[in-house]
């Protein structure tokens, strides 16, 4: 049995903050904590944190890509690795790996990727998340026009594909998906987000009917709301019952929008996702998408057209900047980066918080909220 205590931590749970305490992991799950100043003695491995931060692992359910690959370019296992690997070196310890609207071929190459990757046990893939092509043209953004296309029987069969094997979310104009359809994919387990749409208001609310549970970074790409056409946005916030994602990198979502929108949201609904390509954790300052140059200035990647294409955003600074932009507790803005993502893939019996018979997924943080290791199962995938 392998077994771990990390101890003088100031540990936050996801609930609660405790002081000094100690987190004990067996086989890479946690099975005790401690508030007390005798720390527990027998583990073969202890660490003193020395009052340092331990804060569930991120959860990031949007991620293009990482150290230099794009998934949509390289559909693999090794892909799926090092996109991993690459944003460990920011805290994030489960991700969703994400294919741009592409060919049904490329979709089932990306399906098959990451069931083989489930199957080896790489660390940190919880699924896939299909981000088009089922979406409107006139809000594709970056996606290539070329490759939207209408929802058939083949887009669902490839959509339900991955089935148990792992977690589907599915991106989609809920305008040309018909209520009955949406029923289907989510009956068939398909969690369904709306994004990439233009939608109205009324739409947007039939579709959370049907079983649409969230809404793929708020503003960006959908119907904004205005005082007598509420649009997608009017609905997304509105709902108690969905969540939205956000890309809270100053770019995609002015700081005044988005401390609007998490006032006016039910608590436990906003997702931070970082949208990531492959200038994370690489040198790189550009790539290609779908045959178009993405370019990376100032912070910022778009395309020829001037289109944002994704973000070149971590898990930790979108943590990071969510609190200096909406002068949110760090608790609150750690658990939109851990509990809520996992609550709402349906993981958050193991995922998104520090508790007994959960993952022993950590981000250790010093004081001023640098990271200094995260922690996967136990061990440390990465350390500055």
């Amino acid at each position: 049995m392998q077994s771990l205590i990390l101890t003088k931590a100031t540990v936050f749970t996801g609930d609660e903050v405790l002081e000094s305490g100690s987190v004990i992991v067996e086989n890479g799950t946690v099975v005790d904590l401690r508030r007390e100043r005798n720390h527990p003695r027998g583990a073969s491995r202890t660490e003193d944190l020395q009052g340092r931060f331990l804060v569930p692992g991120f959860v990031d359910i949007q991620v293009n890509g990482g150290g230099g690959v794009l998934f949509n370019n390289a559909p693999t296992v090794e892909t799926l690795r090092t996109i991993g690997r690459a944003h460990a070196r920011y805290g994030t310890t489960s991700f969703l790996p994400t294919l741009i609207s592409d060919s049904y071929d490329v979709m089932r190459k990306a399906v098959d990727a990451v069931r083989q990757a489930r199957a080896e046990h790489v660390p940190g893939v919880l699924g896939i998340h299909l981000e088009g092509p089922f979406l409107n043209p006139e809000k594709r953004g970056a996606h290539d026009a070329a490759k939207i296309r209408a929802l058939d029987e083949m887009g669902i069969g490839i959509l339900t594909s991955l089935g148990a094997d792992g977690v589907t979310l599915a991106t989609l104009a809920p305008e040309f998906a018909a209520p009955e359809t949406i029923r289907r994919l989510h009956s068939a387990g398909v969690i369904v987000f709306a994004g990439h749409s233009a939608a109205d208001y009324e739409q947007s609310r039939n579709a959370i009917s049907a079983g649409v549970s969230g809404f793929t970074h708020l503003f960006n790409a959908m119907t904004p709301m205005d005082s007598r056409a509420p649009g997608m946005v009017g609905a997304a916030i509105e709902s108690d019952d969905c969540v939205f994602s956000v890309i809270a990198d100053g770019h995609h979502v002015h700081p005044a929008a988005l401390r609007t929108a998490v006032k006016a949201k039910r608590r436990g609904k906003v997702i931070l996702i970082t949208d990531a390509m492959p200038t994370i954790g690489s040198e790189e300052s550009s790539f290609e998408l779908n045959g178009e140059r993405i370019e990376l200035k100032g912070g910022v990647l778009r395309n020829a057209r001037g289109s944002l294409a994704g973000s070149h955003l971590t898990m930790l600074d979108a943590v990071r900047n969510t609190i200096e932009m909406t002068g949110l507790d760090w608790r609150e803005a750690v658990r939109m980066a851990s509990a809520y993502p996992a609550r709402a893939l349906g993981l958050h019996d193991r995922l998104g918080f520090i508790r007994p018979g959960y993952a022993a997924d950590f981000v250790e943080l010093d004081r001023d909220m640098s990271l200094r290791r995260t922690w996967k199962a136990g061990n440390p995938s990465h350390k500055t």
